[in-house]
C-alpha cells in the first residue's frame, strides 16, 4: 500500500544560504507510517501547484519570523529578519490547500502565518510588545514542559485530547496580537496568548504555537495531534 505523502515547508539558513531541516519534523511524519517530503523553497507559483499536487497533506514547519508586510505593519528593530521567497511560497500553499480541502498542520511559525496571511496581526516581539512572566522563549533540550494552556471546549483539539489543560514546550519571541476573523482559537496560555487555532470551514487546517514535533517521543498528546493530521487524509 502506499503510504500518504506530507509536503513539508524547508527552513531557511541565512548565513549558509542553504535550505535545512529539523529531523523532529521528519520523523514524527515517519513514525505515523507517512512519506515526508521537504519541499525546494522557490516562488515560483506552477511548481508550487505542482508539488502541492503530489501530496496528501502539509506541515507548515517553525523558522524566519513573518514579514510584517503580510499583516498590513512596518518592520521593527525587534523583528527578525524575514525570508521574503518563504513568505511568498507559504502564502501560494495556504491558498491550494484551503481551496482543495487537504489536511494542514503549522507549528510555532506555521500559527503566526496563518493568522498574518488570514488577516490577522502579529506581536513582531513578545518582551517588548507583551511582556509576561510565561516562559514563551525556553532553552533546550526542547522535549520538556515549560508553561501550560488550556483548551477551549468544544473545538477540534479539546474534543481529540478531552483534557482542560496541557502542558507544552515553548520557543517563540512572535506570537498572535489580533486573531484572524477566519480562525478560531483551541488554546490560550496563561497570559492570554492564543496557542491554537483552525479554520472551521476545513475539515483539518489547524496550527499550535508550540513544538509537538520535540515532544512526539514522549508525549501522548503530540503523537495524537500528528496522528490526528495524517488520519484527516
Amino acid at each position: 500500500m502506499k503510504k500518504k505523502v506530507i509536503g513539508v515547508v524547508p527552513l531557511w539558513d541565512d548565513e549558509k544560504e542553504s535550505l535545512w531541516m529539523l529531523p523532529n519534523y521528519l520523523d514524527a511524519i515517519i513514525s505515523e507510517s507517512a512519506l515526508p517530503i521537504v519541499f525546494p523553497l522557490t516562488t515560483d507559483e506552477k511548481d508550487i501547484k505542482q508539488l502541492a499536487s503530489m501530496c496528501d497533506g502539509i506541515l507548515f514547519t517553525g523558522g524566519h519570523d513573518v514579514s510584517p508586510s503580510v499583516y498590513g505593519e512596518q518592520k521593527r528593530d525587534v523583528c527578525g529578519e524575514p525570508c521574503a521567497a518563504r513568505d511568498t511560497m507559504e502564502g501560494i500553499l495556504l491558498d491550494i490547500f484551503i481551496r482543495t480541502q487537504k489536511p494542514a498542520l503549522g507549528i510555532c511559525r506555521g500559527i503566526q502565518f496563518f493568522n498574518a496571511y488570514l488577516g490577522g496581526t502579529l506581536y513582531q516581539d513578545l518582551p517588548t510588545d507583551f511582556p509576561s512572566t510565561v516562559e514563551h522563549h525556553m532553552s533546550a533540550p526542547y522535549d520538556k514542559y515549560i508553561h501550560t494552556v488550556s483548551l477551549i471546549k468544544e473545538t477540534p483539539l479539546y474534543d481529540l485530547l478531552r483534557v482542560d489543560t496541557l502542558p507544552v514546550n515553548s520557543y517563540h519571541h512572535q506570537a498572535i496580537a489580533n486573531l484572524s476573523p477566519k480562525l478560531k482559537p483551541m488554546a490560550i496560555a496563561e497570559d492570554g496568548i492564543v496557542e491554537a487555532v483552525y479554520l472551521p470551514e476545513h475539515p483539518f487546517l489547524w496550527a499550535v504555537q508550540w513544538h509537538p514535533e520535540f515532544l512526539y517521543g514522549c508525549d501522548e498528546p503530540s503523537r495524537k495531534i500528528f496522528r490526528e493530521f495524517l488520519d484527516a487524509i
